[in-house]
């Protein structure tokens, strides 16, 4: 398909360069221009419309000058796609998830219609990417462009929402684009990117409860955790994050910035940066909390300039992540001021709903994904300092907190323009330690590495309770943070902790008989213990210590509903235990008491 603006631009130009050949080849402007001894001057009127012409060109290309627009559509028709059949267009991990949160498919999750992108391809000069969940295209296009795609039946409205357009390498036309990687520091990231000498990792660690968790043995296997950031270099190629690669926890990978390109370990080094406090396992310089988790990496963020296109990005990696089965997203990414100032956010739009990444994060909570990100380092502006998509509903934004566990001066606080508290959690971020792509070990400050911190925790949770749904694993987090009691718009709940989390509820409960259960003798003394639960005859019981490891399990017979299950333990040392029976029918976790 002849597209307009490149057919247009291509005819005039061709027309310029044969009048040119021909003025030469047959001595026009030799005839045309007249020559003293100190200038050259026009002697005929009609190389003033000639030029003319040129300058109208000219001008005519600045005039036309090729943006990135999204181009939203009223209808979502499908011809090669069915809901009937999610095969086609989800994992089964994707289907899995949907299965444990009880959450029906729907048109969200169909692609946009293949006959509208086809419908707009004589618009445009190219089409970057769809997105489902917004049922729009983000595209290069000009004006002209713009006006036809407007007037269509099926399109809804066109965005402006970047200037002009990152080209593919090795374009000599726009060799003046910044290159991220030739630059050592951002603006946006100005208080990251101050490093420091790094202090020993274990009190950040210590301050969520990871050594813990991790002792336990959990350290987010079978968990998968999505990393949205500014790209990954060295990644694959420090020791921190060998294991990554040798045990195959990479699942996907995708560059939304440079669609044409497939890797992502390149770019700025932010992104790297968040990852080792996820992944690295380095003993002796640093060892996250979720370095068993399998991983997506995606490329989303373009430091070299800040345009609503970048919440586009965030958008369409999430809806990746999510097809891919995707339990947890990182975002260290926050959006509030933009390089054409007319698009900065005011506070009154910070309600989770009017920006395009708060409604992207929102459909993504909705999906049954836990939602990480940053509240924002605007702390010095005050109340409602925070950024998209922090405002979001029913995700996790997080603050930064210093050695004392007090809020970080740079931290964003809440509430959201609606009135909801945020953040809701928090974690150190004042002198965190990190790893650069070199393999440096720096401290680091800015919410951007407090935020990682909890989806390492968040992961580790999940996997030791893999029953849990999201709202249940969000709700459990909460009640573990320090000031749960009290929340407020600096820390929210407050620091989270792993074992506070896992047994914090169980932990509070004092009476034996819950819902028509029984347990005695509880506390108990001998190893003889009796459960009446339920009306099957076998239960599968398990019994875990304080740190959440497993000592005992057992499946229990009785011959009937009307007698208790007797469990013979083994000799157990004093302290509190954690019991998890399970019949056909339900799920019963209660603490035991040894004297």
């Amino acid at each position: 398909t002849t597209r307009f603006s490149a057919l247009r631009n291509s005819q005039a130009l061709f027309l310029v360069c044969i009048i040119m050949h021909n003025y030469f080849r047959f001595g026009i402007f030799e005839s045309l221009l007249s020559f003293s001894s100190s200038k050259p001057m026009l002697r005929r009127p009609f190389l003033r419309y000639f030029l003319l012409f040129v300058l109208t060109f000219l001008g005519s290309q600045v005039g036309m000058a090729q943006d990135r627009y999204a181009v939203f559509f009223k209808y979502k028709p499908q011809q090669e796609f069915s809901l009937a059949n999610p095969s086609q267009f989800l994992t089964s991990k994707a289907l899995q998830r949907r299965d444990r949160e009880k959450l029906a498919l729907d048109s969200l999750d169909l692609p946009v219609a293949a006959s509208y992108l086809q419908g707009i391809r004589p618009a445009i000069v190219e089409l970057l990417y769809s997105s489902k969940w917004l049922n729009a295209a983000v595209v290069v296009a000009d004006t002209t462009g713009k006006k036809w795609m407007e007037a269509l039946p099926y399109v809804e409205k066109v965005n402006w929402i970047a200037k002009g357009f990152i080209p593919k390498e090795g374009n000599r036309q726009f060799s003046q684009i910044l290159n991220p990687w030739e630059v050592d520091s951002f603006s946006k990231w100005e208080i990251e990117e101050n490093y420091r000498q790094a202090e020993a990792y274990d009190f950040q660690n210590h301050l969520l409860g990871i050594e813990k968790m991790h002792q336990a043995g959990f350290t987010g296997k079978n968990r998968t955790i999505a990393i949205f950031d500014s790209g990954f270099p060295g990644m694959d190629t420090i020791s921190a994050f060998a294991p990554v690669f040798k045990n195959k926890q990479l699942v996907g990978q995708l560059n939304v910035v440079r669609p044409w390109i497939k890797g992502v370990f390149r770019d700025h080094e932010h992104g790297t940066q968040v990852a080792s406090l996820i992944l690295a396992y380095q003993p002796g310089s640093l060892v996250s909390g979720a370095y068993g988790a399998k991983i997506i990496l995606a490329t989303t963020e373009d430091v070299t300039s800040e345009y609503p296109i970048e919440e586009f990005n965030w958008v369409r990696a999430a809806e990746y992540a999510d097809s891919l089965g995707v339990d947890i997203i990182n975002s260290s990414l926050g959006y509030l001021d933009f390089d054409e100032p007319s698009l900065t956010y005011s506070n009154s739009q910070l309600d989770g709903k009017t920006t395009f990444i708060s409604r992207g994060a929102t459909i993504a909570g909705k999906k049954g994904i836990l939602v990480v990100t940053s509240v924002g380092n605007y702390g010095s502006a005050g109340g409602s300092s925070l950024v998209a998509p922090a405002d979001a509903a029913g995700i996790l934004s997080v603050g930064a907190v210093t050695s004392t566990a007090a809020v970080a001066a740079f931290s964003s606080r809440g509430p959201t323009a609606d009135g909801r508290t945020k953040p809701e959690l928090a974690a150190f971020g004042q002198n965190a330690v990190v790893i650069r792509p070199s393999g440096q070990v720096v401290a680091v400050s800015g919410t951007s590495f407090s935020a990682p911190q909890i989806t390492a925790l968040a992961a580790g949770l999940w996997e030791a309770r893999p029953d849990w749904t999201k709202e249940e694993l969000l709700n459990n987090l909460f009640q573990s943070g320090s000031q749960y009691t009290s929340p407020d718009q600096n820390l929210g709940y407050g620091i989270p902790n792993f074992r506070e989390a896992l047994y914090g509820a169980l932990l509070g409960v004092t009476e034996e008989e819950v819902n028509g259960t029984l347990i005695y003798p509880n506390p108990i003394i001998s190893t003889n213990l009796f459960i009446q639960v339920g009306n099957d005859t076998r239960l599968f019981f398990q019994l875990r210590d304080g740190l959440g490891r497993l000592i005992f399990e057992k499946m229990a017979e009785r011959q009937s509903s009307n007698v208790p299950y007797q469990i013979d333990l083994p000799v157990l040392a004093t302290g509190i235990y954690l019991i998890q029976a399970s019949d056909s029918n339900e799920i019963v976790t209660k603490k035991l008491i040894k004297r």
